[in-house]
């Protein structure tokens, strides 16, 4: 079956590619194995050259990489854009940082008596890559950038739908002056991933998507000892208590839960503000979300653009048409719109029950879940009250309520009064069935090395 690059704008066919046989696969995954014996020997001024390379070449070429982007997934292309440069941004982070966070960690206690004790950062080999399709740039650079730098070498297996984007970020790390075997797309479906873990040749795999995936290459990857990281599925909780800038909050909600078209797993999409705000907060929310334009995702006045699939919108579609059955309040949306594309308008739901697919589901897609709170313990207990912990946005002045919820939220992340962010700076990851492990930061290079312990002894 045919690997298709389709405009979600359109519903057109633009592009299709034969999936890479059995024996071309073979010839991939030894061709990295063999470039991994000689990369992992090279030092970082080199990496490091070639890394600041690829950040030249994203930067040169954001607009045209960003179309790719947009016409195959759908994003604005403003975004698109943006997110072309986040990756240089990303390669230029981890090229001018990677041997600092690498570097030989001396065991000080241990440095007595003739003795000298440390720990050494070692590349693992080749690793397995299967990435979404959502933030179709970044999510691989993440990996990529400091895998590569750390000395590993990558297999990309990318979602199905955005095979030009997998294509053209194999082109950039090749015309950087990585080896042909350093990083390589695999043009394939997801019934090839369980023999690819399996091989012997891979040491690792990463997997950003969805929880019944994660789970199935953790088992995969399990059985065969070999180590993950998985980012999954969020249903992240945004809360805002009455001290909290109003505005700001209301204006964050909607950028939030609106960003990629909402198609972003640490979106704010249970929204929790407190009663004694909470009339006047749906109110502007939904307001705001009324306002935003649905349209041509290359057209610069457009907000909102298609979802990513015709099975991405009609999932949003019947979770939130399940939810109003079970009696949640449609406050905006929640009608398809005539017409070509995988259009979903920006919709608010209120009053949710528990057994609404609103309440535990992660909703994929420009929909807002509200609920009303008393108190600091019920936002809290609310928040909680998910199967995901990927991350989470407080919104409050109060430096008692702020601890509480940095203390209390189980997540893997908590920004406070601010938008959940994914920057090279910061480390970035989930609890609970959001997944495990670490990308970006010191954390993320560090995840896929062999953290050697060293002990020499004077003779």
């Amino acid at each position: 079956m045919a690997i298709a690059s389709t405009n979600p704008a359109t519903g057109e066919t633009v592009k299709t590619f034969e999936p890479l046989t059995d024996e071309q696969i073979e010839e991939k995954i030894q061709r990295a194995a063999d470039t991994f014996r000689q990369w992992r020997r090279t030092g970082f001024e080199e990496r490091k050259e070639k890394m600041l390379r690829a950040a030249e070449i994203l930067e040169d070429e954001a607009e045209e990489l960003g179309r790719i982007a947009t016409l195959e997934m759908g994003k604005t292309y403003a975004s698109a854009v943006a997110e072309v440069q986040k990756c240089a941004r990303g390669c230029r982070f981890y090229a001018e940082n990677a041997e600092r966070f690498l570097a030989d960690e001396r065991i000080e206690d241990l440095q007595q008596d003739g003795a000298t004790a440390y720990v050494r950062y070692e590349p693992l080999g080749p690793t397995l890559e299967i990435m979404p399709w959502n933030f179709p740039y970044w999510q691989v650079f993440r990996h990529a950038a400091p895998g590569l730098m750390a000395g590993n070498v990558a297999l990309l297996k990318h979602a199905s739908n955005v095979p030009q984007v997998a294509l053209a970020i194999e082109d950039v790390f090749l015309r950087a002056g990585f080896p042909e075997g350093a990083f390589q797309t695999l043009l394939i479906g997801s019934d090839k991933v369980k023999a690819i873990i399996e091989d012997e040749r891979i040491r690792a795999a990463t997997l950003t998507g969805s929880e019944p995936a994660g789970r199935m290459v953790a088992a995969q990857a399990g059985e065969n000892i070999k180590p993950t990281v998985l980012e999954l599925g969020g249903s992240d909780p945004f809360i805002v208590m009455p001290s909290a800038d109003f505005e700001k909050a209301v204006e964050t909600a909607v950028a939030s839960r609106t960003l990629n078209n909402g198609q972003s797993c640490v979106n704010a999409k249970r929204i929790i503000v407190h009663e004694e705000i909470a009339d006047e907060f749906t109110r502007r929310l939904v307001e705001k979300m009324e306002a935003l334009k649905v349209g041509d995702p290359m057209d610069e006045a457009t907000e909102i653009g298609p979802l990513s699939t015709p099975d991405g919108v009609e999932e949003v579609a019947d979770q939130v048409r399940r939810s109003v059955e079970a009696g949640a309040k449609l406050l905006t949306g929640g009608e398809r719109p005539e017409g070509p594309g995988n259009f979903y308008p920006p919709t608010v739901l209120a009053e949710i029950p528990e057994d609404a697919p609103a309440r535990y589901e992660e909703i994929f897609g420009p929909v807002a879940s509200v609920y009303r709170v008393s108190s600091v313990d019920e936002a809290i207990e609310l928040a909680n009250d998910s199967p995901f912990g990927l991350s989470s946005s407080v919104w409050t002045a109060d430096e008692g309520e702020r601890e509480r919820f940095v203390e209390e939220i189980e997540a893997g992340m908590v920004y406070v009064n601010k938008m959940t962010e994914s920057t090279p700076e910061v480390p970035f990851g989930g609890a609970k069935n959001s997944g495990y492990g670490r990308e970006l930061s010191r954390f993320g290079i560090q995840e896929f090395t062999n953290a050697k312990m060293v002990w020499v002894q004077d003779a």
